[in-house]
């Protein structure tokens, strides 16, 4: 079965072939390579730098080893997310800007008695006051997202002629969407935070892979053609995408 076309976050492309280079908000990484004689295959290992460490085998060689990470780009720019997520201070405290439906709004905090008022945007809560406001913010995010996606998904895919058998909004921690084999869609709740340009660049994407669920010329041809203005889109994924997870 094939794999789902996909576009992770914080910004790079990757279909069912070889992967383009790892996300622009990362630098590269610091590469260890570590002969063990003991070691029966080449093992990768991102640790909590976000370096990466290759153990090369007892009858292994450097070109090979270097050969086995080019194979692993995505793998490698997965996990050092994960760890560069890991090590930022992800709480929503009052005073904190949120990107939120493509601006930073600031998390405001209103006294009311024993409870607080919390507001973002056009966003609205009351709960207990804590340090990290996230935990009542985001669902309101999400549900947004839940009503919004999928119909404006399929808005698109209409005046494009193309058809989509399932869309799902998930809670994807490095992707902005796929798209399957068979025309599902899964599309990541955030994209409501992003500018509306950039979030309708994102659904484009997706759905020219129900044309080529590659990224091969043609199919940039037709994210062209659907979106002139998608340069932009990416850009500002490269420069902000990371501020979403």
């Amino acid at each position: 079965m094939s794999r789902p076309a996909q576009l992770t976050l914080p910004w790079r492309e990757c279909g069912e072939v070889g992967d383009p280079a790892p996300p622009a908000v990362l630098a590269p990484p610091r590469m260890t390579f570590v002969r063990n004689g003991r070691a029966r295959r080449y093992i990768l290992r991102v640790l909590a730098d976000a370096s990466v460490r290759v153990t090369i085998p007892r009858h292994g060689s450097r070109r090979e080893a270097e050969a086995f990470v080019r194979t692993r780009t995505r793998w490698i720019a997965d996990r050092r997310l994960e760890v560069e997520a890991s090590r930022r201070d992800t709480r929503w405290r009052a005073g904190h800007p949120v990107w939120w439906r493509g601006a930073p709004c600031a998390v405001e905090v209103v006294s009311a008695g024993a409870e607080v008022a919390v507001r973002c945007g056009d966003l609205s809560v009351t709960t207990p006051p804590c340090d990290d406001y996230r935990p009542v913010l985001e669902p309101l995010m999400r549900a947004q997202a839940a009503i919004e996606l999928p119909s404006r998904l399929r808005l698109l895919a209409e005046r494009h002629g193309l058809r989509v058998e399932r869309v799902t909004v998930r809670n994807q921690r490095s992707r902005w969407g796929s798209c399957s084999h068979t025309g599902n869609i899964a599309l990541n709740w955030r994209l409501v935070q992003m500018p509306d340009t950039v979030c309708e660049y994102v659904l484009v994407h997706e759905l020219m892979h129900l044309r080529e669920p590659n990224h091969s010329a043609r199919f940039w041809a037709h994210v062209e053609a659907a979106c002139p203005g998608y340069l932009r889109a990416r850009a500002w994924l490269r420069a902000e995408g990371l501020a979403l997870c």
